[in-house]
């Protein structure tokens, strides 16, 4: 039996709230309770059968053909099993997810991996700002798993994250890794201006080179570290990590404006 898959009717007309549509909460559920599942955020009241035709199989393989940038919290705390989604979604895509996959066939929104605790994320475009970022108030941005973008991230990148990977294809824009707690995020092209800012531990390596770093991180030379090496080992999948990670980087230390004990890695020369 295939997966259970929801197909787009229309463009929304308001910003919808699919928290709701995870493999947990929908298994066991008739096509009638999944219909009837309340995802609008105005007034209006709109459900699940409102905005999609519902296409019933195994809840632990999920699909919807169609996407938009108003879809909000798609995979929200998911515990395992798979969503894929053929187009775009909105903000905080996956958030404080702790298993299984959820693949995105094109772009994401803001605070995309907000507070991801486990498990996989692929996202197969571009994703906004505050990548694996907090919400306002939160203390700490993702806490574990694996999060890939094969486009480009926004601004504040890994901003307060405290574990896992993250794996950018493309360029990340200013203040990645800000105020970074620990973890590892590896960018494949350049970074803006103000990487790792007010970090305390944690690993950042963009192949690509940084447009700026702070003047409170220390040149520590050039670094051809075993761990790099191993690190590029770890993802086969990702074809341009073993390549680059291979070549000699320059590693600084900082940032010393705060506990100082993270690194940032950058080619050499």
């Amino acid at each position: 039996m295939s997966g259970l898959t929801f197909t787009l009717r229309a463009e929304p007309e308001e910003r919808l709230d699919l928290s709701p549509l995870v493999p947990s909460r929908l298994d066991g559920s008739s096509e009638q309770e999944i219909a009837a599942l309340p995802i609008g955020t105005t007034k209006r009241g709109l459900t699940v059968g409102d905005v999609f035709a519902i296409t019933m199989g195994e809840a632990d393989a999920i699909r919807f053909d169609g996407g938009s940038a108003r879809f909000d919290n798609l995979g929200f705390a998911m515990q395992g099993g798979e969503i894929r989604i053929t187009g775009d979604v909105g903000a905080c895509l996956g958030r404080r997810m702790a298993g299984g996959r959820l693949v995105v066939e094109g772009d994401a929104g803001p605070f995309a991996g907000s507070g991801l605790l486990g498990g996989e994320v692929v996202v197969g475009g571009n994703a906004g700002d505050r990548l694996a970022g907090p919400l306002g108030g939160e203390m700490a941005g993702m806490r574990g798993g694996f999060l890939h973008v094969t486009g480009s991230a926004g601004r504040r990148a890994a901003d307060r994250m405290r574990r896992g990977v993250i794996v950018v294809d493309g360029d990340v824009g200013e203040d990645a890794a800000s105020r970074m707690i620990a973890g590892t995020l590896l960018v494949g092209g350049r970074a803006a201006d103000g990487a790792g800012t007010l970090m305390r531990r944690g690993t950042v390596v963009v192949t690509g080179g940084a447009s700026e770093l702070g003047p409170t991180f220390l040149d520590n030379g050039l670094a051809e570290l075993l761990a790099l090496r191993l690190m590029a080992r770890s993802y086969p999948g990702i074809g341009w990590i073993g390549e680059r990670l291979a070549r000699p980087m320059r590693r600084f230390g900082g940032d010393t404006a705060a506990l100082g004990k993270g690194e940032v890695f950058v080619p050499a020369g």
